[in-house]
């Protein structure tokens, strides 16, 4: 056949699972409504050839549900357990390379009904004019749905509806759009202290049933009040249990209390009783701001809140300043030197320092200066200003952090104060910069931190505003080295290296530079590459190099195996070829390039084959059964070959088949005769495969090199209704008649029969003496005439619903269907047989298509109408008994094709196909014989 066997891919969306209802609406969307908690099913019916890839995406639904990383790539979608978040648009997308890919979508509708909820507010106005109070009820009813809800309310067992009292108003308020319905009872009266009921209900839509929440008035109904009994904020040490009661001081209906954290959710460890919260063993993590909310849905719910506070002392450092009015970086008798501790703590007030010398308390004084700075400028800092430093103040100064409510550990700084007291200096090791290391080993970078005391060292990129490995701007190190483990090319550049005031002097930053350079082997193109091509023809491959450090010195080798074939030196260029001019079959198999620097090798792999490309299974064979025998089915196997001119010629196939399931593939050899040509159909019938059983099919080509790529693919027997309605046939043969139905509004039905199973008391000289194809085993569908059936009694047999193609929107026709049957009417009393078409949405009205009366003779006649039906269609083929016994009618080999009807003299419309292969199943021998040799059309 010719190229014309390609075709773009065309979509349909039709569904399965637990649908409520599906609805066509406006001709341009569909809508499939089902109820949350059931099983979605869609599946996206394609053609094309060849095959195409199919993706199923969502959009609308909420932005967080990535729909299962958004994408399911087979037929069939299928989500159990379906969320409302879930609803929205599906869309099935097909590709197969050709034209543009195809698109359809169907919106999913998911349809629920939450429990209702009743609460309760009030207001009492007073009026200007009269001297009373008028107290008004509101009742607020909401519940969340899809589709909206219907709400209607009871007094005790009476329904109330706007109107029927008139100290009762219900009215929704507009900016609900329909989930809320109020009830309002206007200056309370004695009889509005009753239960009520609100019932909301989706009029039971995927039946779904209506929910009822009730609530007792009372003239006790009160909103709720509560207490705390704990302080506010509650200050604790770490490892401490701690619990907070939350008391109801009123409210009718009795409240519900429960607790909320401001930050996120309650500790893990957290025991909850009643109003009663308890933290076995607190810690930092746990502190934070806690609430107990009551509700009764009377009014607004009541809330009270703590904060929890957990002690804390960490993180203590300190610096010295040298005199703050010279511009001196040493300490010198006679002059000024401060020394400043820092620590965090929480809760900061409870924070207090004690200095000490040489182990002696401190106390401020005129010459010894104690301070605290400002909390704002810098939080938990305490100074020691000695102003006149004299020879006996050389010595060690300690600061100690408390916190007054104590069970913290103190935190204790010691400073020395001497005449080896120096400010810091760094230098870089002269063999430590530059630095040259591998891509993935571990380095260290170093700056020598001289001085006294040795100050905590900043790392930080010279180069650029990047982070540093470990993710931070800056890396502290306490002896002025940093480690990078696993280096990778992005981490070659300039460092810097700088002292901080942390536990040194605090003066200007010393600083030095390292420079890495970090080496990594060629990155090269192609990696992997595969190349088929067939005996005596040529290739070359080419391998080229995209980044290397360093560049300079690349050499290179190419290999087949382990095989040295060529080696040479980049001077400018940056890539390397090599062919072979004419392929043999020692040439066959992984050429291997390696480019090759310091740091090591980048490989370019080429495998190189004469392997034959996959066949492409054609999927679109219109109707590929024959279901003209009870227990065995036929299969037209069909397909073209990928790339047939790319590798030598291909010699034959070779087809394995086994029932699903099964181990053993059973496997012949189909002789290919002749060039096979690109996009030329190949077919091959499979006979004798048993009903119902679905089989594999695998397909494997074979030239001189051997075996090449296979394709499988699972052939099914289906009842012969497709939906795609390209082409329906029906002989009556299974069981269900091919979803015929009986039409109960008739006086008697169609009888399926054989002539092998028909009754021995049968009328003669009436009705068929085989089916339509001469079997006796063969089944038709015959009205029996016989008494008790009465003249002018009708049988009416009517067809599945069949859904026509879409409609072209530019086309103006419908699509053309040839609809043909064969009819038996043979006998001296045959009444009439008559065919009428129904379309969807106009069951009332039967058009007549085709109508035969009286004796047509002892054979079998083919009825072919052409219908255009717009939209889906049934058929119904109704019998009418004549006079008398011998009027039996018969029908068999139904048809519908998509196209039209071809003129008699034209021969059938046979696919060109090749020779017929038999599969016989022998029983009781597990061997099937096949048999068979394919010729193609040229």
């Amino acid at each position: 056949l010719s190229l014309g066997l390609a075709a773009p891919p065309t979509v349909r969306i039709v569904h399965s699972g637990l649908a409520c209802n599906i609805e066509e609406e406006r001709y341009s969307e569909r809508v499939y409504t089902i109820r949350e908690g059931e099983t979605l099913e869609l599946t996206c019916l394609v053609t094309g050839h060849p095959r195409p890839q199919i993706r199923w995406t969502k959009t609308a639904g909420s932005a967080s549900d990535r729909f299962q990383d958004s994408s399911v790539f087979n037929e069939t979608l299928r989500i159990s357990n379906i969320q409302r978040h879930q609803g929205g648009r599906y869309y099935c997308k097909a590709e197969n390379g050709l034209g543009s890919p195809a698109i359809k979508s169907i919106r999913v509708d998911v349809y629920y009904l939450d429990d209702p909820i009743v609460t309760v507010h009030q207001s009492i106005g007073e009026a200007k004019e009269q001297f009373y109070y008028e107290r008004t009820v509101f009742l607020r009813c909401v519940a969340n749905s899809n589709p909206p809800v219907r709400y209607s309310w009871r007094r005790g067992q009476e329904v109330l509806l706007q109107g029927s009292d008139k100290g009762v108003e219900i009215y929704e308020p507009f900016f609900t759009q329909g989930e809320t319905k109020i009830l309002k009872l206007k200056n309370l009266r004695p009889q509005d202290y009753a239960n009520y009921s609100c019932i909301a209900s989706v009029r039971n839509v995927c039946s779904i049933p209506d929910k009822m929440v009730s609530f007792r008035l009372s003239n006790k109904t009160a909103s709720p009040s509560i207490k705390l009994l704990v302080d506010d904020p509650i200050v604790v040490n770490p490892g401490e249990a701690i619990t907070l009661v939350c008391v109801t001081t009123g409210g009718e209906p009795a409240p519900s209390l429960t607790w909320v954290r401001s930050a996120g959710v309650l500790p893990e460890k957290t025991v909850l009783n009643g109003g009663t919260l308890t933290i076995p063993a607190i810690t930092s993590e746990d502190a934070g701001t806690y609430s107990c909310i009551a509700n009764n849905n009377v009014g607004n719910p009541a809330k009270k809140s703590t904060n929890i506070i957990v002690r804390a002392l960490k993180k203590g450092r300190f610096w010295i300043t040298p005199d703050p009015y010279h511009k001196d970086d040493n300490i010198q008798i006679g002059r000024e030197v401060k020394i400043s501790c820092q620590v965090e703590a929480i809760p900061s007030e409870e924070l207090t320092f004690s200095w000490f010398k040489n182990g002696r308390p401190l106390r401020s004084s005129e010459r010894m200066v104690i301070t605290q700075t400002d909390p704002d400028v810098s939080p938990g800092t305490t100074n020691l200003d000695i102003i006149d430093l004299k020879f006996t103040d050389f010595g060690t100064y300690t600061c100690v952090a408390s916190l007054k409510g104590g069970g913290i550990s103190d935190i204790s700084i010691d400073v020395n104060i001497s005449s080896s007291t120096v400010p810091p200096n760094l230098t870089v090791p002269q063999e430590k910069s530059p630095l040259v290391t591998r891509e993935g080993d571990t380095i260290e970078l170093q700056c020598q931190v001289t001085g006294k005391p040795k100050p905590i060292i900043l790392w930080s990129r010279a180069d650029k505003e990047v982070a540093m490995p470990d993710g931070a701007m800056q890396t502290e190190s306490y002896d002025g080295i940093l480690r990078i483990v696993n280096v990778s090319r992005e981490m070659t550049g300039t460092y810097r290296c700088q002292t901080s005031q942390y536990n040194g002097f605090n003066v200007k930053p010393r600083e030095a530079l390292v420079q890495l350079i970090v080496q990594y082997p060629p990155a090269v193109e192609p990696t992997f590459l595969e190349i088929r091509q067939g005996q005596g023809r040529s290739i070359t491959m080419s391998c080229r190099v995209l980044r290397a450090y360093p560049t300079r010195v690349l050499t290179y080798e190419w290999r087949l195996g382990s095989k040295l074939l060529r080696t040479g030196q980049f001077d400018v260029q940056d890539s390397t070829e090599y062919t072979v001019s004419s392929l043999s079959r020692d040439s066959y198999g992984i050429y291997n390039c390696n480019i090759i620097n310091e740091a090591g090798a980048g490989r370019c792999s080429f495998l190189v084959t004469g392997k034959a490309y996959a066949p492409e299974f054609y999927y679109d064979t219109y109707n590929p059964l024959w279901q003209n025998r009870p227990r065995v089915y036929s299969y037209s196997l069909q397909w073209t070959q990928m790339n047939p001119d790319a590798v030598d010629r291909i010699l034959a196939y070779r087809l394995g088949i086994r029932q699903a399931g099964q181990q053993r593939w059973w496997e012949q050899e189909i002789t290919v005769n002749g060039n096979i040509q690109k996009g030329e159909l190949i077919t091959y019938n499979l006979t004798e495969l048993i009903k119902p059983e679905a089989y594999e099919v695998r397909l494997t080509p074979i030239t001189r090199f051997g075996e090449g790529d296979s394709t499988i693919r699972v052939i099914k027997y289906s009842a012969p209704v497709n939906p795609h309605l390209r082409e329906f046939h029906c002989g009556f043969e299974d069981g269900n008649i091919c979803l015929f139905t009986q039409d109960d509004t008739d006086n008697f039905d169609w009888t399926k029969q054989s002539t092998a199973t028909r009754d021995t008391k049968y009328t003669p000289n009436t009705g068929p003496n085989a089916d339509r194809t001469g079997s006796k085993e063969g089944f038709y569908m015959y009205i029996e005439t016989s008494r008790p059936r009465l003249e002018g009694e009708k049988a009416r047999l009517v067809s599945p619903v069949f859904s026509v193609a879409p409609k072209n929107p530019y086309g103006a026709t419908n699509t053309a269907y040839c609809f043909s049957f064969y009819y038996h009417m043979y006998g001296q009393h045959i009444g009439s047989l008559n065919v009428y078409l129904r379309l969807k949405g106009q069951t009332a009205i039967e058009n007549p298509l085709w109508s035969s009366s009286g004796n047509k003779g002892q054979h079998w006649n083919q009825a072919r109408v052409n219908i255009n039906p717009p939209t889906s269609f049934q058929l119904i083929f109704e019998g009418i008994r004549g006079p008398g016994i011998e009027g039996d009618i018969a029908i068999d080999d139904v048809s519908i094709v998509e196209g039209e009807c071809m003129k008699s003299d034209q021969p059938a419309n046979n696919l060109r196909s090749g020779a017929v292969g038999t599969l016989a199943h022998i029983r009781l021998i597990p061997v099937i014989i096949l048999m068979s040799v394919l010729s193609h059309q040229r």
